[in-house]
């Protein structure tokens, strides 16, 4: 509902528009009453046996795992590299933006239970990220397609569309499955006495993921477009086959 909202805002392009988004946006302050009223939870007791606090960064293999799942910059690519290449670069208009988010969500919401029912174990969790990574790598590929031709936007704006949601379809259909491999991936894997910690490290490929991945997709697609998306690819391409070698690692380790 955000993302359609927001499309409208794009489609208006105006100071108030925007505004009334801010505005909007400010409405969610009234979650936090809400969330304050929820009952305060008990600390888990610590893991007996003793053993390093922070067991976590001395296993290589599971620590290499977060780098790599980190490494598929999912939400970056959706929350800030498609926007700015669908300003700056592609053909299509502003609101597109906005639809491939409505795109993504409902998507998401009506498959990921059903993607996620092949990833079983290791053996399947590895094939899903494995074919994730060459999906995502072939979607950086069409979005690459919807940069705007020169001389202006006018013609090429519905097909820049067209291939924009060809994309977006590839990328969704790559986030199911990457998600539901490496949720079993990061689960599998973490000893039963500290799966909160492992689980926790691991999870933080998501924060760190959103926080760095600006940093290396502004200046690789607003800076160099088409070769830049197709760099990206690889990127999600070894990273995805990376991930096999790394789980036999680690479950050898176990």
């Amino acid at each position: 509902m955000g993302a359609a909202l927001g499309g409208l805002a794009l489609h208006a392009g105006t100071r108030s528009a925007y505004l009334a988004v801010f505005a909007l946006d400010a409405a969610f302050l009234g979650c936090a009453p809400v969330l304050g009223r929820l009952p305060a939870v008990a600390p888990a007791p610590a893991p007996s046996g003793g053993g390093p606090g922070l067991a976590v960064l001395r296993d290589r293999p599971y620590a290499l795992l977060a780098l790599l799942n980190a490494l598929m910059l999912r939400m970056t690519l959706l929350s800030l590299a498609l926007p700015l290449w669908i300003v700056e670069r592609a053909a299509a208009p502003g609101w597109t933006v906005s639809a491939l988010l409505v795109l993504n969500t409902v998507v998401v919401m009506l498959c990921q239970v059903r993607a996620a029912r092949s990833a079983t174990d290791l053996a399947t969790a590895v094939r899903a990220v494995r074919w994730s990574g060459a999906v995502m790598c072939a979607a950086c590929a069409v979005f690459a397609f919807s940069g705007a031709p020169e001389g202006g936007h006018g013609a090429g704006a519905g097909g820049a569309v067209a291939v924009l949601v060809l994309g977006a379809v590839l990328q969704v259909l790559a986030e199911m499955r990457h998600s539901a491999g490496s949720w079993q991936i990061g689960s599998a894997l973490a000893p039963a006495d500290r799966i909160g910690q492992y689980q926790g490290f691991y999870g933080s490929g998501v924060p760190v993921a959103r926080a760095f991945g600006p940093l290396l997709v502004t200046p690789l697609l607003i800076g160099r477009g088409v070769p830049g998306w197709l760099l990206l690819g690889g990127v999600f391409l070894v990273a995805g086959a990376a991930t096999g070698p790394a789980v036999r690692w680690a479950d050898t380790a176990r």
